[in-house]
């Protein structure tokens, strides 16, 4: 905790804020675009909210108490900075949420930047049926990998609820794999 705090430190220093903020980028850009991506699930939509994401981090770092890991501030600001893009982008194209979410499943197969087969495929279209809150939680505890403690920091949610929320969202998936 006092190696992050100093880390902070250097992070708030304009002498040494270039530097940290160039650690930062080496450390957390790529688990932060794995995490957006899986919530956009577009490589283009994910880039663009990852930088919103950076630049938020940065202009609000001052205001960071430390009441949680570095980490986890850092993947709730990506959290809500990706369901933002979302649903404005929705919002944007006049149509909701979830068929935005389905429209972009469909384009996956197209995505260069995708490399699942058709059971992948399959498994976003199941996870797409699943409430919000269940598909994040899905998605960091299955694909992320994600303790249960970590993701309640993230999300400022117990870890009872989140084990429920796992739990019910991995019966439904199965039920939608079973029947599709």
């Amino acid at each position: 905790m006092q190696e992050e705090q100093e880390f902070i430190n250097q992070l708030l220093n304009p002498k040494t804020q270039n530097i940290a903020f160039q650690r930062l980028l080496s450390e957390y850009q790529r688990p932060l675009y794995n995490h957006i991506r899986l919530i956009v699930l577009n490589h283009d939509d994910a880039d663009d909210v990852l930088q919103n994401c950076f630049i938020k981090i940065f202009q609000h770092l001052k205001n960071f108490k430390g009441e949680s890991k570095l980490f986890s501030w850092m993947y709730r600001i990506a959290t809500n900075e990706a369901l933002t893009f979302l649903k404005q982008k929705a919002k944007a194209n006049h149509i909701t949420s979830e068929a935005l979410q389905n429209k972009t499943i469909e384009n996956l197969e197209a995505d260069v930047f995708f490399d699942g087969n058709e059971m992948q495929l399959k498994l976003q279209k199941a996870i797409a049926q699943l409430p919000e809150k269940q598909q994040l939680v899905f998605k960091m505890k299955y694909f992320e990998e994600l303790k249960y403690e970590e993701i309640s920091e993230i999300l400022g949610t117990s870890v009872g609820g989140l084990k429920a929320s796992y739990h019910l969202a991995v019966k439904k998936i199965e039920a939608f794999v079973a029947n599709n």
